[in-house]
């Protein structure tokens, strides 16, 4: 293909594929590309690599999934060579790895950093994209890779007066890079999420006074978090083949871990409650995986949730302050599970105050001062531990123009819309790296990170090979995927919750169901059995002339998916 060329007079650049992110999907569908022959260019608004793990430095800050699994397996060299200091990689060290991979194979050299796209628009003669840089460059492809990221666009939250604080005031998804030193200061934490969950301990530490402003409890199960040895990580280094297909092909959330072979109604209360305390001792997310209908039976998930809300009872010695953090709002699990080190203990600390905001909201925000039902809390330094605009937050702050002038922003006015939530109809050539109707944030992000750039790699070769100009989703095979992805998720207790994967942390913000919840290896399957069918469901144009190569239809792709899931959830 051809190489990235440039013209100084029009401050015009071409290239066969513009990447939009050089966080982990964006330097992976790089490598791949290259390798492929593919010119390509990755604009990075960040200063450097890593996405949110670049943004993400807030007190506390690391890594849901074991450190072990969380890393590429693209290559056994790198997988092997790189030694993960804990069980639980804190940002730091993730960013030093992102950092590790973009020198070793030498990829900085087509990033362009502290670069926004701010407009792309699909020319139906040309077939190529026209994409607007915030250097004032505009640069043509033949196709365009959103690797933006599904929880990189930090929200801030609109509460009155918050222009009239005097302090510092900052969010946890873009923290500062310099130390924040909170020592002898009163701070202000708005938000339990998983950032707010993670920081507090740390911020208590150091903090004259530490107060916790939650609107909704979250269950959080402790991490163990320790340092690991040579033989731990040897022992994952000798079973990587394994545990990198049961990821990929048979576990629902892409972590490898023992998986149920019972209903939590299936043993005794004794049992039960045995189990559990073995999980909560080994810590972590396989919490959840301690019993198979937790997800879909609420009687079964109430046994779950109880024991979380004991163990807090347990924990926290003020019975009011225990009670306010104890979760009542939804089934465990149907928001992301948290994972901490001493959050509930923290509460204990004399120095660290809880106040409900959900009973009574924050009236406004004066100049050193959070008021709620009437009183001021004062506060030197103000944290938003408000989370994100999720899956599609960051694809909407593009001005993206598809055929006949439609934006994506109108097509998505009342939810995304996508097949395999890799595409959109209407929009040629435009992928999206896990985007919504994926496994995505219900998943090991960098599985399915993997799975999605080598299933667009291997298309592009595909359309290459055949001579194709343009792919897009078909719009039956769209809207039949959007009912199926639909009816999986009502299908299980998440719907119950107000949580991001709804999008109910976003005023406005349409209330449906963004991520696949069918399982990794569900899904796997499915885009394996498209890809084999020809594409099936996605509509291509050769280079000459247009012509339908595929049916559109994707029914029968989607109800085996479903039937697979029935089989296997």
């Amino acid at each position: 293909m051809s190489p990235v060329q440039s013209s100084p007079a029009q401050a015009t650049e071409t290239c066969d594929v513009v990447v939009v992110g050089a966080g982990f999907a964006g330097l992976y569908m790089l490598h791949r590309l290259r390798g492929l022959g593919f010119s390509a260019r990755v604009y990075e608004q960040g200063g450097g690599v890593g996405g949110t793990w670049y943004w993400n430095r807030y007190p506390g800050a690391r890594c849901d999934v074991e450190s072990m699994q969380y890393s590429y397996s693209f290559s056994e060299e790198l997988q092997q060579e790189w030694d993960w200091s804990e069980r639980y990689a804190p940002q730091a060290e993730i960013l030093k790895y992102a950092n590790h991979v973009a020198d070793r194979f030498d990829l900085r050299r087509d990033i362009q950093f502290n670069t926004r796209v701010e407009r792309a628009v699909f020319d139906e003669l040309a077939k190529r994209w026209s994409v607007t840089i915030s250097d004032g460059k505009t640069v043509q492809a033949q196709f365009i890779v959103l690797a933006t990221g599904c929880l990189s666009n930090a929200r801030k939250p609109d509460i009155k007066g918050l222009e009239n604080f005097k302090g510092p005031v900052y969010h946890t998804g873009n923290w500062p890079h310099e130390d924040v030193d909170f020592s002898g200061l009163r701070v202000g934490l708005i938000g339990t999420g998983s950032s707010g969950i993670q920081s507090t301990p740390v911020i208590a530490e150091q903090a004259k006074h530490l107060t916790v402003f939650q609107r909704t409890a979250n269950f959080s199960i402790p991490a163990r978090n320790a340092a690991l040895t040579d033989e731990e990580r040897e022992t994952f280094r000798k079973t990587y083949p394994e545990i990198r297909q049961f990821a990929r092909e048979v576990a629902r959330n892409g972590i490898f871990a023992e998986q149920p072979d019972r209903g939590a109604l299936d043993d005794s209360d004794e049992t039960r409650n045995g189990k559990y305390a073995a999980r909560w001792e080994r810590g972590g997310l396989t919490f959840m995986y301690v019993y198979n209908n937790l997800g879909l039976q609420r009687s079964a998930n109430d046994t779950a949730a109880n024991f979380v809300r004991d163990k807090i009872a347990e924990i926290v010695k003020d019975p009011k302050t225990a009670k306010l953090l104890q979760p009542n709002s939804h089934p465990i699990g149907t928001k992301r599970i948290c994972i901490d080190t001493d959050y509930f203990a923290t509460f204990n600390r004399p120095n660290v105050s809880l106040v409900d905001i959900k009973t009574n909201q924050i009236e406004e925000i004066t100049a050193n001062a959070v008021r709620v039902a009437g009183v001021d809390h004062e506060v030197d330094a103000l944290v938003m531990a408000t989370g994100f605009d999720a899956m599609t937050g960051s694809v909407a702050k593009i001005d993206i123009s598809g055929r006949g002038g439609e934006t994506l922003n109108q097509k998505w006015e009342e939810g995304p819309k996508t097949y395999l939530g890799l595409m959109s109809a209407g929009f040629p050539n435009l992928f999206i790296i896990t985007g919504p109707g994926s496994p995505s944030v219900l998943s090991n992000m960098i599985v399915s990170i993997e799975q999605h750039v080598d299933w667009i790699a291997d298309c592009l070769l595909h359309m290459r090979e055949q001579g194709l100009a343009t792919m897009e989703a078909g719009r039956d095979a769209e809207d039949k995927w959007v009912a199926h992805v639909n009816e999986v998720a009502h299908g299980t207790l998440y719907p119950q919750a107000n949580s991001w994967y709804m999008g109910a942390n976003i005023p406005g913000k349409p209330r449906i169901f963004m991520p696949y919840i069918g399982g990794v290896g569900v899904y796997r399957r499915i885009c394996d059995e498209v890809a084999a069918k020809g594409y099936e469901g996605f509509v291509m144009e050769a280079e000459a002339r247009p012509r339908r190569l595929v049916s559109g239809e994707v029914a029968g792709a989607a109800e085996t998916g479903l039937q697979q899931h029935r089989e296997t959830i």
